[in-house]
């Protein structure tokens, strides 16, 4: 087998090295890619809240349900998934665990029966109230040693990287549609 030829193994050995934190010589990054870095950090981040939601009795899909109802404008299931981002049928999901748990409610429209109005009750008034509480000291924990300077430039940043990864999520769209 050609595989277990020593200078194989050597090679791959090296390329491989501890699952990829150690690359080969020609491989070798000068520092971990931005968007790794990125990435992870965002991981991180968001099992952090969700877990933090989850002590309020929310959510990450909760709470952007639950936000998107409270500004009033998008009330219309078909608009709320567009507003918070996910496919109809992610938010029906989340829709029917909100329901059965009594935090909204559902109703079709009289002028279309295929459009549906949700509606948070006062137990989702209440979980709104609770994850706010959640959300805002989830926020203040993460500014904790930034200048108000530093913040403003850590959005300007993150927004650079937005922006310039922006062309290729319209590409990806375009190719998709």
């Amino acid at each position: 087998m050609t595989s277990l030829h020593p200078r194989n193994l050597k090679l791959r050995y090296l390329t491989v090295r501890y699952q990829g934190i150690r690359y080969a010589a020609a491989v070798r990054p000068i520092s971990d890619p931005i968007g790794l870095d990125v990435a992870r950090t965002g991981r991180q981040l968001g099992r952090a809240f969700d877990d933090e939601l989850a002590t309020a009795g929310g959510s990450l899909p909760a709470w952007l349900i639950v936000t998107a109802l409270k500004r009033a404008d998008h009330t219309m299931q078909r608009d709320i998934a567009a507003t918070i981002g996910i496919e109809d049928a992610t938010l029906t999901h989340h829709l029917n665990r909100m329901e059965a748990a009594g935090y909204i409610t559902r109703e079709r429209a009289a002028e279309n029966r295929r459009v549906q109005r949700v509606a948070l009750t006062d137990a989702g008034e209440a979980l709104f109230s609770r994850m706010l509480t959640t959300v805002r000291a989830f926020d203040q924990r993460l500014r904790e040693g930034f200048t108000d300077r530093e913040l403003d430039h850590l959005h300007a940043l993150l927004q650079r990287l937005r922006t310039n990864v922006a062309p290729a999520i319209a590409d990806r769209a375009a190719k998709d549609a």
